[in-house]
């Protein structure tokens, strides 16, 4: 079916060469509001100069106050999405979000094998910051057997990486343990996002702390806390600024310093939308150009 086209690793090697700006591919849900899943991330690929790709695996009906249900995609929807993306793009990263099912983070696994997809980030969306499990038990277990090992870095928020890891996170120390079990999970590096951390000495800090986990050891990023209900989609921003970069060839660590001062300034400039918890601006820096 794709005869004809240049091979793929081959586009890869030439990207600088072409001159073409660096491609993204996003595998996510949709939210039809715009702050979070697929928009928000194809809004923060553009932010970063990278060229946009997408795949939905779900249909989510939501807005700034709450998600009203879904309709999800089946394994061969996904694969019908991407493969004709990878087979004529050079894709240089590759973030996913929602995975609602088995079969879909199977099927998003394959494809990132087959395809060597390169700076692989996975957000792993498996519970809401209100507690509520968006995939069952099966799936979750399929997703850190699946995903996890083939990631560059896999970005839960501390809702997340609770349920990853059946540990209570309320204190650094916490923290620190439930990256290391991840890390053991088969992850290569863990970034724990402390958008959500209720630790007393942080808050009395007043800083919005993020932990990374690394085969170098623990980092910790750290920006303003800045008080405000703008925080819808704060998690796939960051996780898609973080893709962006590494498509653009910064290290990881790099990539991750980025991703959160693009958030903190997000968040700042967030425009007052909504009835609920805002959507950040990700369009802030062309604002500003």
């Amino acid at each position: 079916m794709w005869k004809g086209y240049l091979d793929l690793q081959e586009k890869r090697e030439n990207l600088k060469a072409l001159d073409e700006p660096p491609v993204c591919l996003t595998i996510a849900g949709h939210d039809p509001s715009g702050g979070a899943g697929i928009v928000a991330d194809i809004k923060t690929f553009t932010a970063f100069g990278c060229f946009a790709t997408a795949a939905i695996t779900s249909l989510t009906f939501q807005n700034t106050t709450g998600v009203f249900g879904a309709t999800h995609q089946t394994s061969d929807t996904i694969r019908g999405q991407v493969e004709p993306v990878i087979q004529d793009f050079p894709v240089a990263a590759v973030k996913t979000g929602m995975l609602p099912t088995g079969e879909i983070i199977e099927e998003t696994a394959r494809l990132v094998r087959e395809n060597n997809l390169p700076n692989f980030v996975v957000d792993p969306v498996v519970r809401s910051t209100s507690g509520f499990d968006l995939i069952n038990d099966a799936a979750l277990r399929i997703l850190i057997e699946k995903l996890f090992p083939l990631a560059a870095v896999v970005t839960p928020n501390i809702a997340e990486a609770e349920r990853i890891t059946n540990l209570k996170i309320e204190t650094e120390q916490e923290r620190r343990a439930a990256a290391k079990k991840i890390r053991e999970l088969g992850a290569r590096a863990v970034l724990i996002k402390g958008g959500h951390f209720a630790n007393a000495e942080l808050e009395n800090q007043r800083t919005a702390s993020d932990l990374l986990l690394d085969e170098s050891g623990f980092t910790v990023f750290e920006a303003e806390w800045i008080e405000t209900t703008a925080t819808h989609g704060t998690g796939c921003t960051l996780a898609s600024a973080i893709a962006a970069n590494l498509a653009l060839g910064k290290d990881l660590k790099t990539a991750i310093s980025i991703a959160k001062k693009f958030v903190t300034e997000a968040i700042r400039t967030a425009p007052r939308l909504g009835h609920g918890n805002s959507p950040v601006n990700h369009g802030f820096t062309v604002l500003q150009s």
